[in-house]
């Protein structure tokens, strides 16, 4: 029988610009390769609502890939530490040559490869792995001392540099295969949520979130084409759907980031050509992703729960478990922080500047231990990313690489009558306050303690917590 290539798809479920899938394609006949594991994703805290969004654009990839005549072979195997033994066997029985994936990110996901790389070598086969996860391979942006950049505004500036030089360009499409191989038996089904024993209670409004490569290209070219030109004008505006709502397209691979650049330049035939500060800012924020991603891999104690800032583990942070829970849910007494928790727990979704304010809530205010928020959103989100979310918390907890200095703290009452002055985003997720007027919304008990609303009051005094705060990140 003829050699075979094998392309594992993880979080690059898409046939258009995959790089190894590419690669993989030109080498020699192809098969592609999902495992499932539903074990490792619990211990990795992935959301319900992220995995069935996994699985239903599994099904796309699968329609996607039959019509390449590139047969999809399904594999549940519940952790990680098993995959080295199945795909060598797989490898031996399908008479494949060599295994090509896009590198995962994360210690553990680089520490599985290394093993399943070592597997492969017992039987002189190699896994063959590719940047295609970020702009610039992780790695190949250093500084003068060649060193990784530990700023944003150093790092982002050495990234325009290299964008100035060449913009990365998406891979061609596959082409279309001959049959002869698809005769073999391959295991095409898709398991249910049920099926994986994932709690299917948890899904809440799915249908927002539909999947598709078609559907993610044209969102992307939406958003180019109508919003992104007001981007830096109305992206803060939580009550707005003027973000590009493509992260979780991101996340699972769904979309490519050179996609995504070379949408923001086609209007200047693929040149670096800032247009507009909408165009600017959305760039900032792709090198922002870019950012966390390089610093993922160069400092792999942040896959660890430790923080960026190692004298910040000197942080005694405050246990109270009846405070974290009502940040949880949505029941702080602190209208915009609720409006952002219920949100996710409703959506799987929340509002980037709002994640700001409930992150700095948790870790400011209430002195609790970010990595407890870090654990819950992730849990939560539908397009929860290790570096994106560690980074993100890190740096409103003060924790992080370029974190906001301690002494910077978020007052959430202060941002909510700026970004929405109206109340509507509070209105639409905390129905209690609907019929407040726009002054009294964003803190209903302020005037007036003795008020009866079906919501409760602040669990904590804005003021006072924002000094006990000072006072520890002083102490270190």
């Amino acid at each position: 029988m003829q050699n075979q290539s094998l392309i594992w798809f993880r979080q690059d479920l898409r046939t258009l610009d995959n790089t190894a899938l590419w690669y993989a394609t030109r080498e020699n006949p192809t098969i592609g390769l999902i495992i499932l594991s539903p074990e490792q994703w619990k211990q990795h805290d992935d959301a319900p609502i992220k995995i069935d969004f996994y699985l239903r654009q599994v099904n796309d990839l699968k329609q996607k890939l039959h019509s390449l005549n590139i047969p999809l072979h399904i594999e549940i195997i519940p952790l990680w530490k098993d995959i080295p033994r199945f795909i060598s066997t797989f490898c031996q029985k399908h008479y494949i040559e060599n295994v090509h994936a896009n590198i995962d990110l994360g210690w553990n996901e680089l520490k599985r490869d290394a093993r399943v790389q070592k597997a492969l070598n017992h039987i002189h086969k190699d896994l063959v792995l590719y940047h295609d996860r970020t702009l610039f391979p992780v790695g190949s942006i250093r500084n003068h001392s060649n060193h990784p950049y530990q700023v944003f505004s150093a790092f982002k500036k050495k990234c325009i540099e290299q964008l100035v030089i060449s913009i990365p360009q998406p891979f061609p499409s596959p082409k279309k295969q001959h049959e002869n191989h698809l005769k073999q038996t391959f295991n095409l089904q898709v398991p249910t949520l049920k099926q994986l024993n994932i709690a299917t209670h948890l899904i809440k409004n799915q249908q927002q979130w539909d999947v598709g490569e078609n559907l993610g290209f044209n969102q992307l070219n939406q958003f180019i084409e109508h919003d992104v030109s007001n981007y830096h004008l109305e992206r803060d505006l939580p009550n707005n759907n003027h973000t590009s709502l493509l992260s979780p397209y991101l996340n699972c691979g769904i979309l490519s980031i050179r996609q995504c650049i070379n949408a923001l330049f086609k209007t200047t035939d693929g040149y670096f050509q800032i247009q507009n500060e909408g165009q600017q800012t959305w760039l900032n924020e792709l090198i922002w992703r870019e950012f966390y991603q390089h610093i993922l891999f160069d400092f792999p104690r942040l896959s660890k729960h430790e923080p960026f800032k190692l004298n910040t583990q000197k942080i005694t942070w405050r246990h109270s478990p009846e405070d974290f829970e009502a940040w949880k849910f949505g029941q702080t007494g602190i209208p915009i922080v609720d409006a952002g928790m219920r949100q996710m727990l409703k959506t799987g979704w929340m509002h980037n500047r709002v994640r700001m304010i409930v992150a700095m809530f948790l870790s400011k205010n209430l002195l609790i231990d970010w990595r407890l928020g870090e654990q819950w959103f992730m849990q939560n989100l539908i397009d929860g990313d290790l570096a994106a979310n560690n980074g993100g918390w890190q740096w409103c907890a003060s924790t992080g690489t370029d974190a906001v200095p301690y002494f910077r703290i978020f007052n959430p009452i202060s941002q909510s009558q700026k970004f929405d002055p109206k109340g509507s985003y509070i209105r639409q997720w905390v129905p209690e306050l609907a019929n407040l007027d726009d002054q009294f919304i964003h803190e209903p008990y302020a005037k007036n303690s003795n008020l009866e609303l079906a919501y409760p009051k602040p669990i904590v005094d804005l003021k006072q917590s924002r000094q006990r705060a000072l006072d520890t990140f002083k102490g270190i």
